[in-house]
């Protein structure tokens, strides 16, 4: 998997590392991934449980 969303010096750091025959480069591109998405799922999750919660003290 591979996303352009990392920081410059980490990927530049994964790809050379991947070119060399390194197989720990593609865990550190999905490391990166899951703590890039980790805060957007907890905010969804935050933003769906106010919503339910003002919706039901609404009816």
């Amino acid at each position: 998997m591979r996303l352009t969303a990392q920081c410059a010096m980490c990927r530049a750091t994964a790809e050379s590392a991947l070119r060399s025959g390194n197989a720990m480069a593609g865990g550190l591109n999905t490391g990166i991934v899951y703590l890039m998405a980790f805060p957007y799922i907890a905010m969804g999750m935050a933003a769906f449980i106010w919503y339910r919660h003002h919706k039901n003290q609404r009816t």
